[in-house]
């Protein structure tokens, strides 16, 4: 085992790695002069690593971790992250867990034992699986009653086809109704496994006093070599043909969703696709919004967006606007889009998406909780760290012919979509819609 320091900044800050026996990776930020720590353990297990059968168990396991462990009941671990003040809870994404608590500084050794507690040693009995199925499946009615979150699974059902990465995170209510204790104990036991994790944490700690408590709450799990993880789902297959998907709701808004296939996170041009995406609908001085809202009034919320996977990404456009102004929204995303394709970004423009990007990077990093965070899926994803200077200098490094070349190439290729409103069949939308993929 041997400790690295990845950073020391003039501030005081410090930030240390370790690898433990077993695999688990130990990554902190110490942060002089707060009064709060967080503490996270990241697993490298998502919806993407479902098959069909399980489809939501990473989520549906979420919700069970905390319904009680070997030490503790579900109203025991209530009970002692309240006590403190503290907030404990987790979030699924599509290639990641996360299980997190945040907490005074005095209270970090409650933190790291109820967060280890949760994530290795829940139950996961019969009744606790039952009585959370209700819940998980109340979470999908909610997020079908909620037209952003149905399209953008739709969104990436028309752009990923039946690729794992196109899978709604939460499941089905199908897939839910009818998985068992047993697959979902199972996909625990063979996807937590300590190669896959990263305990990361950040506030008023230090790396020796993490390590020492991780070591407390872990015990024999440290001993000798982690078990390999499970291999994750094969590279991911982007459609040929451009595709609409539309899903009929009674909604007084139409809501439309398009884009392409962008880098994949460990391509080095992710710098340049994020000015890109600033400059296109990034903030109130973006293209689109300047010409969707503030130029015409067509719709009130319009904006760009850019996820990016281990294999693939994309960069997609959302806009909400009257069923009547859909044909015109559309037309006017369409020419935003091969303006820039054809003509490039001006150099101002550059500078202005630097200024938004670096500034947004250093605001997040105020709590301790975003910290974690940051070190935490950097760790998880790229198992590398780059310093905020680091970053910030790679976006300040971005030149217009680099967004230009690299619009040229994603902004020609074919445009996925999808629509939730009031129309019953793709035939119902606007022509104009139909006219943003076939071009």
């Amino acid at each position: 085992m041997s400790t690295r320091v990845l950073e020391r900044t003039e501030s005081g800050c410090v930030v240390k790695r370790t690898v433990l026996p077993g695999g688990l990776r130990v990554i902190t930020e110490q942060v002089p002069g707060v009064r709060s720590a967080s503490v996270g353990i990241w697993v490298g297990v998502g919806s993407r690593d479902e098959k069909p059968a399980v489809a939501g168990a990473a989520h549906y396991l979420e919700h069970l971790l905390f319904k009680g462990t070997a030490r503790r009941t579900a109203v025991e671990i209530a009970q002692q992250i309240d006590t403190v003040g503290g907030e404990l809870n987790a979030f699924t994404a599509k290639e990641h867990t996360c299980y997190y608590a945040h907490v005074l500084d005095e209270d970090l050794p409650l933190a790291v034992d109820l967060v280890c507690d949760v994530v290795f040693d829940a139950l996961l009995t019969e009744a606790d699986v039952e009585l959370e199925r209700g819940v998980v499946l109340e979470e999908i009615a909610m997020r079908d009653d909620d037209p952003e979150d149905l399209l953008h699974d739709a969104f990436c059902g028309a752009l990923l086809g039946d690729h794992p990465l196109a899978r709604p995170v939460l499941g089905t209510e199908q897939s839910i109704t009818a998985m068992s204790r047993t697959a979902l104990n199972g996909f625990y036991r063979r996807r937590y496994t300590l190669p896959t994790m990263v305990l990361a944490a950040a506030g008023n700690l230090s790396h020796g006093e993490v390590l020492r408590l991780a070591r407390k709450s872990l015990r024999a799990r440290l001993d000798g070599a982690g078990r390999p993880a499970a291999p994750r789902a094969g590279r991911a297959r982007i459609p040929l043909s451009p595709r609409l998907v539309v899903h009929q709701d009674d909604t007084e808004q139409a809501h439309m969703m398009l884009g392409v296939p962008a880098p994949n996170r460990h391509d080095e041009r992710r710098w340049v696709l994020g000015v890109l995406n600033t400059v296109l609908g990034g903030g109130m001085s973006s293209r689109l919004f300047q010409e969707v809202r503030e130029r015409r009034g067509l719709a009130y919320q319009v904006y760009s967006s850019v996820a990016s996977y281990a294999d693939t990404g994309h960069l997609s456009v959302y806009t909400g606007c009257q069923p009547d102004h859909l044909g015109e929204v559309a037309r006017v995303v369409r020419e935003v889009l091969a303006d820039i394709a054809r003509n490039g970004v001006s150099a101002e423009e550059v500078t202005r998406a630097q200024g938004q990007l670096r500034g947004n990077l250093v605001l997040g990093l105020e709590d301790t909780s975003s910290r974690m965070s940051r070190i935490g899926k950097a760790e998880l994803s790229y198992a590398s760290y780059l310093t905020v200077q680091q970053t910030l200098d790679l976006i300040g490094a971005v030149t217009p012919a680099q967004v230009a070349a690299l619009a040229g190439e994603l902004l020609a290729r074919p445009v996925a979509a999808a629509v939730v409103g009031p129309y019953a069949h793709a035939d119902d939308v606007p022509v104009e819609v139909h006219e943003v993929i076939a071009s």
